[in-house]
């Protein structure tokens, strides 16, 4: 029987408790906090998206840097048995858009608490308010850790300490030192799933405006870096919403260069499908002015805007709108730029992109091959995938291994 330390109550820090515990190792969990699972509490704005109603490979094309590593993480344990585990612990899920996985309840909570009450079955000791400054190494192994300046001896850790996004629920990079400390590489960090700012001005005036159904793709300059179909908002300082949170990763250290994303409003059709619909709207109003014709081509909200942006007189009668005038009112819906210039920060951010560098850790056992008995899971390993209940899985899928092989 083993003495095992997970340092951090979070997702990926409770399921490997749980699992180490299972094996009949003594586990002892330290969360600096007063309660566990506090960025959870958060997650999916309080609702818990746990997971993805899909198989592993669109999980691995859902993770945007170090996929590959994932993939005996995915397929020891993938939606299926995270939705089975809670399932039978009492937390019914449902299915929602985009195949995003929710608690019936819609409650963070439920999984929280399920989660505790996993870690209670399997006798795992559970220890708030302690905080780790340490990791005790000797002669290339783990020997324990130093909490609340008390040593604690223990046959292997595990890190899963979070990274560094939402830093008020306790994400404060913690893991990253440890790591560093024991002689591993921590790669370059930044905030992923945040939102977005802009340079232009009229994306603000839109505040709270959402739009669904669209499509973006960003650029830096003419190479394309991602490109995606769904719903986006305008907001004080910019952009937000899903498909911009899941944009916001391809910005990761490009933010000097002044990026864009381009804004396709009206997806379904090409620019002669669109150039016929906006003539036949034309020909309905066609005595109205412009500014009074384009309720059925846009949101009340954005209408002053686009015309602004359009260059075309909000009073100019719609019969004496040229052919080339129309034209461009298509190409500006189908092709709306905006120039992103950074983003709101870790305060604001789902995730960390970054991390413990993944060549220096056995992607089978998520265990340090530079230290014995050191294992990590979680945000804190540099893998991080878009929104969509996928960065949730890792932290499952990671702390089951690394629970596992303990």
């Amino acid at each position: 029987m083993k003495k095992i330390i997970v340092i951090g109550g979070g997702a990926a820090g409770m399921f490997a408790a749980a699992v180490a515990a299972q094996k009949g190792n003594t586990v002892v969990l330290l969360e600096k906090n007063s309660q566990v699972g506090k960025k959870l509490l958060i997650t999916g704005k309080g609702r818990c998206n746990i997971t993805n109603d899909a198989p592993p490979d669109v999980f691995i094309e859902n993770v945007p840097g170090n996929s590959s590593f994932l993939y005996s993480a995915f397929y020891t344990l993938d939606s299926n048995a995270v939705v089975t585990f809670f399932e039978k612990l009492g937390v019914k899920t449902k299915v929602e858009r985009g195949n995003r996985i929710f608690p019936v309840s819609d409650k963070a909570a439920d999984v929280i608490d399920a989660l505790l009450r996993n870690m209670k079955n399997h006798g795992v000791d559970v220890r708030m308010n302690e905080k780790v400054s340490e990791v005790k190494i000797e002669n290339g192994r783990v020997s324990g850790v130093v909490s609340n300046n008390m040593f604690l001896p223990a046959d292997s850790i595990i890190v899963a300490t979070g990274g560094l996004s939402f830093p008020e629920t306790g994400s404060t990079g913690d893991g990253y030192k440890f790591a560093k400390a024991a002689g591993h590489m921590v790669t370059d960090l930044y905030p992923s799933l945040v939102p977005l700012k802009t340079k232009e001005s009229w994306p603000k005036q839109l505040q709270g405006l959402t739009l669904k159904n669209v499509e973006i793709t960003v650029k830096n300059g003419k190479i394309k870096l991602f490109r995606d179909f769904g719903e986006m908002m305008f907001t004080h300082y910019g952009v937000s919403g899903p498909i911009i949170l899941s944009a916001s990763r391809s910005f990761a250290g490009l933010y000097d260069k002044e990026c864009t994303i381009h804004i396709d409003m009206k997806p379904a059709l090409t620019l002669e499908e669109l150039d016929v619909r906006i003539l036949r709207d034309f020909d309905e109003y066609i005595n109205r002015d412009f500014k009074n014709c384009l309720n059925d081509l846009l949101p009340q909200k954005m209408i002053p805007t686009f015309i602004t942006l359009s260059n075309i007189p909000p009073d100019k009668k719609t019969r004496d709108i040229t052919r080339e005038e129309r034209r461009n009112m298509g190409r500006l819906l189908k092709n709306l730029v905006i120039t992103i210039t950074g983003n709101e920060g870790y305060k604001e951010a789902v995730i960390t992109a970054g991390g413990v560098c993944v060549d220096e850790l056995s992607s089978s056992t998520m265990e340090s091959k530079i230290i014995k008995g050191v294992w990590f899971a979680g945000e804190v390993i540099d893998v991080d995938g878009y929104t969509g209940g996928y960065n949730l899985q890792i932290a499952f899928s990671t702390g089951y291994l690394a629970g596992k092989n303990t």
